[in-house]
This record gives C-alpha cells, sequence and structure tokens, in this order.
C-alpha cells in the first residue's frame, strides 16, 4: 500500500470515530444537503413567495436604485429568500396593476348592467375602494421582505440567549469554535439553527474560506439590530487566543453575561419608548372613532342620506383598521431582540392538534344557527320562507302583547319608492347583536379549542423547569463526586421525592437498568426516551450538553451542568425583571381593549337605537295627528315644532341601526385580532401559540361585554325614549 492508501484508511476510520463532528447526529447527513432540506421542510410558506416572485420576475425585468436594491436585499438575505431585489418588485408591481385593472373593468361593468348614460350612477365609491386594495397589496407585497425579516429576527433573536449558552459551554471544554458552532446548530431550534447551518453553507460553497469569516459575515446582518449578539460572539472567539485556561474561561462567562445584559437594557429602554406610541394608537384608534360613531345617524339624516351604510362599513372595518394596522407595525418594528418564547411549534407532540380543521367545523355548527337568528329580518322581509309556516313579514310590539310599545313594528322596513330600507326597529337591532356574535365565537371556539391543551402542556413545561433547575445542580453535584451519570440519575430521583422533576429522572433511571439502554437512548429514545414526556427546551438543552459533556469526563460533565444551573437562574431574573417592566404597558392596552373600547362601542350602539327610535316615533305621531287633525282625539301637542323636526330629520335618511351595530361589532373584533397580536409580540416576540390563544381569550371576554352592554343599552334607552315620547300626545 503506498501513503496515498495509508492515509485514506485511516481517514475513514477517524471519520467514523468522530462521527458527531462531522455530520448531522439527527439525519445523518452532511450539512450541505441538510441545510437545503431544513430550509424546505421549516419554510414552506416563504417557498410560496419564493415561486410567485420568480414566475413573474423572470419574464418582466425591473431594475431598481442601487440604494433601494441594497436595501431589498439586506431584508432578503436576513430572511433566507431565494430572490433578487427586482423580483420581488416585480411581483408587487404586478399585483398592484392586475387588481387595480380588475377594479376598472368591474366598475365599468357594473355601470353598462345599469344601462343608464349619466355618469353620475357610475360606481366611484366601489372603483375608490379597489384604488384603495391596490395600493395595499403593492404596499403589502413591497415590503414582504421586510416583515418576513423582521418576523425572522424576533423569532431569531429569542434563541439568542440559549445559542450563546450551547457554544459556551461546549467550548469550555473543547477550545474548538467551529465544532461549538455546529453543536448549537444541532441543538437549536429554527430560525437561529438555520442561521448557523447557513454560516457552514458558505464555508462549504467556496463563498469564505474559514468559519470565521463566514460567522462575521453572518454576525453584520445583526448590526444596528441586536449589538450585544456581535459583541458575544467576539468575545468567544477572543478566548481561542488565550493561552492561559482560567482567563479563556473567565472570557466566555463574560461573553454569556454581556448578552444577558445587552437584552434587560433594551428591552428597559423599549418599554419607555413605546408608552407613549400605544396611548396615540388607543386614543386615534378606538376612542375617537368610537365617539364619532354616536355622530352618525343624525349626520346621515342632515346630510339628505349622503352617509349610507356601506360607507361606515368601507370606513370602520376597512381604512380605520387599516391605519391601526400600519401603527402597530411600526411600534412591533421597533422591538429589540434576545427576549422572548423560544418554543417552536412544530415540535410539539400536539401540534397536530393545532393543524387540526375540526375545531373549526365544531365552531361553525355552533355559530351558524346564531347567524341565521341574526338575519332573521331580511328572511322576514325578502323571502317566502315566513308565507310557508303563515307567519306575517311583521309585526307590531302590540301583537306580540307588548302594549306599552304600541303600534311599533319589530323590524320596521320603510317602503321609499318600490325599495325598501331599514330595518329601523328596536327588535331588529337586538338580533343584530348575533352576527357579529356568531363571527366572534367561530374565531374565539376554534382558536381555543386548537390551543388549549398546547397551552397548558407549555404552562406545565413551565412549571417544570422551575424545579429543573435546582435538580440540575444537585445532578452536577452527584457527577462530580465522581458518580457516573447511569448512577447519578437514582441518587438525584430519590432526593427530589415528591417534586415534578421526580418522574423525569426515574424515567431514565428506568430505561438505563431495565431496558439496558444506553444515556443517549434513556432520554431522546423516540419511542421510551423520557424527554417525550417531558417536551421542555431547558430539559432537552441540558441533557444534550450533559451527553456531550460526559464524553470529556465527569467532572467536566459536573461543572457543565452546575454552570447551565447557574445561567438559568440568571436568565430566568432577567425574564422575571423585564415582565414586570411590561406588565403596565400590556396591562393597560388589554383594559382598554377587552373592557373600554366594548364598553363605549355597547353605549353607542344604544344610544343610535334611541335617537333612531326617537325620529321613527316622531315621523309615526306626524302622520297620526295628519290624518286625524291636530284637535282631535290622541292629536299631538306642539305639531308646528315637531313637523320642522321631522322635515330636518327625516329618518328614511337615516343609516338603520342595524348595519351600524353590525359595523361596529365587526369592527371591535377587527381590533381585538389586531391590538392583541400587537401585545403578544411586545410581550413575548414571535409566538403564534400565545398569540392565537389570547386572541381567542380577549374575543371571548371582551366581545361578550360589548354584547351585554349593548343589549343593556338597547333596551333601557328605548324604554326611555317611549316614556319621553308619551308625554307629546295628549
Amino acid at each position: 500500500m503506498d501513503v496515498n492508501d495509508i492515509l485514506k484508511k485511516y481517514s475513514r476510520k477517524i471519520d467514523k470515530e468522530i462521527q458527531t463532528d462531522v455530520v448531522s447526529e439527527s439525519t445523518g447527513q452532511d450539512f450541505s444537503r441538510e441545510y437545503l432540506q431544513f430550509k424546505q421542510d421549516m419554510m414552506p410558506s416563504l417557498s410560496r413567495y419564493e415561486k410567485w416572485a420568480k414566475s413573474l420576475g423572470n419574464i418582466i425585468k425591473i431594475k431598481l436604485a442601487e440604494k433601494d436594491e441594497q436595501k431589498i436585499q439586506k431584508h432578503i438575505n436576513v430572511a433566507h429568500l431565494d430572490v433578487i431585489p427586482s423580483q420581488a418588485l416585480t411581483l408587487a408591481i404586478m399585483a398592484f396593476l392586475v387588481s387595480f385593472f380588475v377594479g376598472i373593468l368591474l366598475s365599468v361593468g357594473i355601470f353598462f348592467i345599469k344601462g343608464t348614460e349619466d355618469f353620475s350612477n357610475f360606481p366611484l365609491l366601489f372603483f375608490f375602494l379597489f384604488i384603495l386594495a391596490s395600493l395595499f397589496l403593492f404596499y403589502y407585497i413591497y415590503s414582504l421582505p421586510s416583515r418576513l425579516a423582521n418576523k425572522w429576527r424576533l423569532k431569531a433573536s429569542s434563541q439568542m440567549v440559549p445559542a450563546i449558552l450551547y457554544v459556551v459551554v461546549y467550548m469550555k471544554h473543547t477550545s474548538n469554535l467551529e465544532r461549538a458552532i455546529r453543536f448549537a446548530s444541532q441543538h437549536l431550534q429554527a430560525p437561529l439553527a438555520l442561521d448557523f447551518r447557513k454560516v457552514f453553507w458558505d464555508v462549504e460553497t467556496g463563498k469564505f474560506s474559514s468559519i470565521k469569516e463566514s460567522l462575521d459575515f453572518y454576525l453584520e446582518s445583526w448590526r444596528g439590530y441586536s449589538t450585544e449578539f456581535i459583541e458575544a460572539f467576539h468575545l468567544i472567539e477572543s478566548s481561542l487566543y488565550e493561552s492561559n485556561e482560567a482567563r479563556r474561561v473567565a472570557v466566555l462567562e463574560r461573553s454569556l453575561q454581556v448578552i444577558l445584559d445587552g437584552v434587560y437594557e433594551k428591552m428597559l429602554k423599549y418599554t419607555h419608548e413605546i408608552r407613549s406610541p400605544l396611548t396615540n394608537l388607543y386614543m386615534l384608534g378606538i376612542i375617537l372613532p368610537t365617539l364619532g360613531l354616536a355622530l352618525l345617524p343624525l349626520a346621515s339624516t342632515l346630510l339628505g342620506g349622503m352617509i349610507t351604510w356601506y360607507h361606515v362599513f368601507v370606513l370602520f372595518n376597512l381604512v380605520i383598521p387599516f391605519l391601526v394596522f400600519y401603527l402597530t407595525s411600526q411600534v412591533m418594528l421597533k422591538r429589540p431582540g434576545g427576549y422572548g418564547e423560544t418554543d417552536l411549534l412544530e415540535m410539539n407532540p400536539l401540534y397536530p392538534k393545532y393543524k387540526s380543521k375540526k375545531p373549526y367545523l365544531i365552531a361553525f355548527l355552533i355559530c351558524l344557527p346564531l347567524l341565521l337568528i341574526g338575519l332573521l329580518p331580511f328572511i322576514f322581509q325578502y323571502t317566502g320562507i315566513p308565507g310557508w309556516f303563515g307567519l306575517q313579514k311583521d309585526y307590531t310590539f302590540a301583537q306580540i302583547g307588548l302594549e306599552y310599545f304600541g303600534n311599533m313594528k319589530l323590524f320596521d322596513f320603510q317602503k321609499v319608492g318600490e325599495s325598501f330600507v331599514g330595518p329601523f326597529g328596536p327588535f331588529a337591532l337586538l338580533l343584530s347583536l348575533l352576527v357579529p356574535l356568531s363571527v366572534a365565537l367561530f374565531f374565539s371556539l376554534s382558536y381555543l379549542l386548537k390551543t388549549k391543551e398546547l397551552i397548558k402542556a407549555r404552562e406545565n413545561s413551565k412549571e417544570l423547569e422551575d424545579e429543573f433547575t435546582s435538580s440540575l445542580f444537585q445532578l452536577g453535584n452527584r457527577i462530580g463526586d465522581g458518580l457516573p451519570a447511569e448512577i447519578a440519575f437514582a441518587k438525584v430521583a430519590e432526593s427530589s421525592r415528591g417534586t415534578v422533576t421526580e418522574n423525569f429522572f426515574r424515567t431514565v433511571n428506568l430505561n438505563l437498568h431495565q431496558a439496558g439502554m444506553s444515556l443517549d437512548q434513556a432520554i431522546f429514545n423516540e419511542k421510551r426516551g423520557a424527554i417525550i414526556y417531558y417536551p421542555s427546551e431547558l430539559i432537552k438543552m441540558s441533557m444534550r450538553i450533559l451527553i456531550e459533556s460526559v464524553k470529556k469526563g465527569l467532572q467536566v460533565a459536573a461543572n457543565s451542568l452546575m454552570s447551565i444551573s447557574e445561567y438559568v437562574k440568571n436568565i430566568q431574573k432577567i425574564n422575571q425583571r423585564l415582565r414586570d417592566l411590561l406588565a403596565e404597558i400590556v396591562s393597560d392596552m388589554k383594559s382598554n381593549m377587552t373592557f373600554l373600547a366594548p364598553l363605549l362601542a355597547g353605549i353607542v350602539v344604544g344610544l343610535a337605537g334611541m335617537i333612531t327610535l326617537i325620529l321613527i316615533k316622531l315621523q309615526t305621531m306626524m302622520s297620526l295627528g295628519l290624518e286625524g287633525g291636530a284637535a282631535s282625539t290622541g292629536g299631538i301637542a306642539g305639531m308646528g315644532n315637531l313637523a320642522e323636526i321631522t322635515n330636518l330629520f327625516n329618518p328614511i335618511n337615516m343609516i338603520p341601526p342595524y348595519f351600524l351595530q353590525v359595523a361596529i361589532g365587526i369592527y371591535i373584533i377587527e381590533i381585538i385580532f389586531i391590538l392583541t397580536g400587537t401585545l403578544v409580540t411586545i410581550d413575548a416576540g414571535e409566538d403564534r401559540l400565545k398569540r392565537i390563544y389570547e386572541i381567542g381569550k380577549n374575543l371571548r371576554f371582551g366581545f361578550l361585554l360589548y354584547v351585554i352592554t349593548a343589549l343593556l343599552a338597547i333596551v333601557a334607552l328605548s324604554v326611555l325614549a317611549a316614556v319621553a315620547l308619551s308625554g307629546l300626545v295628549t
């Protein structure tokens, strides 16, 4: 055998012996293939955007200014998008042009279908809405790389502290940067794991000649966003050049303290900066629009019907929510990284229940009857269904036994020419509450059914993690005394009797001694491993480091576990201080969103119903007085003044309170969606599970309060109006 044959033979042998440092433990693939597969598995939603951008961008070429191209390219790099800036811009422009021309064609079609040559009948509002929708679509798609990059940063930054911890603990016993980053990338969650694998990918494809160069280039993407993350890694890199072991370990420990202090200081500053924007957002997006609703019934009559119900829908269900969404997105863009939930939803064993469509079906079957009952006024007025059962299209209160309200109709559609307007009746207004209630109940039920068990599992994991810190310290002490890890688990299980963590250590011990598993299999076996029953990121991280450290010796493993225990205590203290800082802001906005806004909106609905009832009653009394004569029995005192009032405030020109209430109800639902998502992002970063759960919970409480308030206000103010008007009849 020549020298080359000998080198190849022993190289293969060495590769097999140190396989954990060469290939991924989970898949056995090298990082080149694994990076592409991992990206495809973890980011399927981004690939759809990439497909559209590439398909259109390859057909139409648009050249950008150099400054804009660099800006978009930076966002594309952060979000790991496989597109170029011109393709992203092309997709946005094409979306705008398609929606714009569709709006023109539909508007012209509606104009010709009407069959009139008068241009005043052209659907200007419809055309204007399509222009707004086109502009919004262009803004949404053009800014999508920026928002995806920000979403990526929020999720990745919440894993910065665990990432530094992985690297530091590994490098304490093995001063090798490449192996430490590889170890962290194998055991971190997406998306930071994908970032670290991209570091290896850039070296393997020849973009950089060393891991340090690739890592430094990657760290520059966090410049201006998370300086403490960059400083921590630079300290880790500097530890490679320390000849003294004590100084090297001290530098590594300092790097973790740097990122912890940096996260705390930035979140402290952020809590002071967002207080004023959130207050302005609440006033401009909730208080002022809600109070302005109280003027709409009278304003619509004074303007002779120029303001209609669909204007209200456009303003309160499209324009104002979009403004609130834009303002909240600006607040979220300023959120610093390094703090938030790190759980990856897809890794949870209960994730199939979250993805299931069954909760939506259950919620739909429950809410559909409520929606149909809410639409009863239109079913009675415009369909033949009531005739099938021998019912009239409308009834008066006197006909159903409520003599106090006299001849007022339940639904009260007013005939104008050949068509009808309305409904104006108080009973129709009460039924209208069921329309937005069915929508809110649908989302609340489905979201809570999807997330209830996952949230419970997360809370149990957090309770377990609180106890696990001290148990981890005990395990480190036992191993430090010279006990093998397999025996140390049994000792800790005995000493932690009565705690939640006792079962975890007992499960590991049973797998070791009764099933004959190795330590790795006893913890991470896919069928019987202890980690299956305790899906905690802290426990998983600690056990991975334990298994890796034991290979270097018991003393190394003991020091690693005790270091993790100490670091986790510091992290928990900082997280608790940050929650205390954010508690005031979050609780204020939550109370405004789920208490004050529904309360004000409910009162406004009652006022609108009272105003409509008074004007309809005055018109009815006027018609009765004119038919019977002013001097006849049942005439009305002050007929002249009433005639002026009814001419000035013609109820036919008024926005029906039915539509006004539906618009307000949908507006409250949209506000709860937008503000809840904002508060969750402020408090926990990019956390889908918590956002969905909190939306369901806030909808249940906030909208129930709105319905109860509106119901009481409608009934109380209607009775009050009836009492006040009864004094006008002589």
